[in-house]
């Protein structure tokens, strides 16, 4: 059943890109100093589609679910695998007694 009106069940990712302006620096040179990048709302990040600065409130929903997903990858990757024979032996098999690990050695 497709929604017809109100709000979205889920926020959707959106593609984002690096600023053309600031090359996803938040800010650009000055003559003196440092200034916030106009075209990207100082957050080094444009829509793909549009090539224009998200709203606050959407950007930093954005930026929350970009954050969160790296999370994950970094959680993944930290989580040590066993390869080849190795394997067999950390993994229960339930084929000993009592339902313990047999290795066959």
């Amino acid at each position: 059943m497709k929604k017809s009106h109100g709000p979205a069940f889920r926020k959707e990712a959106i593609d984002l890109a690096q600023c053309p302006a600031c090359k996803g620096r938040a800010v650009i040179k000055g003559v003196f100093h440092d200034l916030a990048c106009l075209q990207c709302n100082a957050s080094g990040w444009v829509s793909v589609a549009s090539g224009m600065a998200l709203p606050l409130e959407d950007l930093v929903t954005q930026l929350s679910l970009r954050l969160q997903a790296a999370q994950r990858q970094i959680n993944e990757l930290k989580q040590p695998r066993a390869v080849g024979a190795e394997a067999i032996y950390q993994d229960n098999n339930r084929r000993g007694a009592g339902g313990t690990n047999y290795t066959g050695d």
